[in-house]
């Protein structure tokens, strides 16, 4: 895997073998950067369910001003940190912890957050429900989704918008516009 453009366009991003880890895809990965690429430019990104950190290694190498991950697995967060290592930025800060524990404690804003669990479970609306009833989101935020394909069980309040949708293989892609 490989960041796929901006000013850390070609580095290496370091994965392992586990049964949890998903990568997101480059096929993905590649759809959803063009969608954000108009907006992405100094916001401050949210990584729930963080993995490799590609997809906050991708928002910073498109110039977002900081990223925050969240991993709770020990194994992961180390390699995380490795990946960060390897283009050498201090606009991160990675915190080993649930996701949707650390949201519901933390009072930071974002710009635009991703949302990326492990399949099968029902992290998404969880996550949904939190941030739904917290002020945690700016003004005007955008939240992406990814899931399995046949998910269909994801409940979207009034206020948030679908902006882009897209089903590729076995994985659906989603964009949430969130008005406050």
């Amino acid at each position: 895997m490989k960041i796929i453009s901006g000013i850390y366009k070609g580095k290496k991003i370091y994965t392992i073998k586990n049964k949890i880890l998903k990568p997101t895809t480059s096929i993905i990965k590649k759809i959803l950067f063009e969608w954000l690429n108009p907006f992405i430019k100094n916001k401050i990104c949210l990584d729930c369910f963080a993995g490799t950190g590609s997809l906050s290694l991708e928002s910073l190498s498109r110039k977002a001003k900081h990223v925050t991950l969240i991993e709770k697995n020990y194994k992961i967060t180390k390699l995380i940190k490795k990946n960060f290592k390897n283009i050498k930025t201090k606009y991160f800060k990675i915190y080993k912890n649930n996701s949707i524990k650390w949201i519901k404690k933390n009072k930071k804003q974002f710009d635009i957050i991703f949302i990326d669990p492990p399949y099968n479970n029902n992290y998404i609306n969880n996550i949904i429900q939190i941030l739904k009833e917290k002020k945690i989101i700016k003004k005007q935020i955008l939240v992406c989704i990814e899931t399995f394909k046949n998910n269909n069980n994801i409940f979207i309040p009034k206020k948030w918008f679908l902006y882009k949708k897209k089903i590729k293989n076995s994985t659906k892609l989603l964009i949430y516009i969130i008005n406050n």
